[in-house]
């Protein structure tokens, strides 16, 4: 007959201990990346921290270890400045990744910028609704002001 084991028995389960390279170090952050949980990934780089010492990460990364220990516990929310410094006092950098979801567009679907159809004589009244007949499509970067430079003026009707 075996032994039934109750679950407040079993010893609680510490990443730490098995966190003793980069590349066991990588794969845990990224499948916890996966997961999208912002304390998720706050407690994994304090289990990192743990596994390589709270002290050494809190001196590298500019922090006492009383606002390390605060900042990477499971239910914190930290600041992207505090997770890059820690990031960096670990040695790991996060990465982006095309998700599966998005698709991007091809290149020849790509908006048609306003001066090029004025050119090719449609008509291009700025009625403000991109409708058809009305203003073409602008890309968002061209119509933002860039910092330390004048917006670009717009084209009356």
């Amino acid at each position: 007959m075996t032994k039934r084991i109750k679950a407040s028995e079993l010893p609680e389960f510490d990443s730490a201990r098995y966190l003793h390279n980069e590349k066991s170090i990588a794969a845990y952050l990224t499948d916890v990346i996966a997961a999208n949980d912002p304390a998720l990934l706050a407690s994994a780089l304090g289990d990192i921290a743990r596994a390589r010492g709270m002290s050494e990460i809190a001196r590298a990364s500019g922090l006492t270890r009383e606002a390390l220990y605060k900042a990477l516990r499971p239910d914190a929310q930290p600041r992207f400045d505090t997770i890059s410094r820690v990031c960096g006092a670990l040695g790991v950098r996060l990465v982006a990744q095309a998700s599966h979801r998005v698709r991007n567009r091809p290149h020849s679907e790509s908006v048609v910028p306003r001066s090029s159809l004025e050119s090719s004589g449609h008509s291009t009244p700025d009625d403000g609704t991109g409708a058809p007949g009305g203003p073409a499509p602008r890309r968002l970067s061209s119509s933002r002001p860039v910092r330390g430079r004048a917006a670009p003026a717009r084209a009356s009707p």
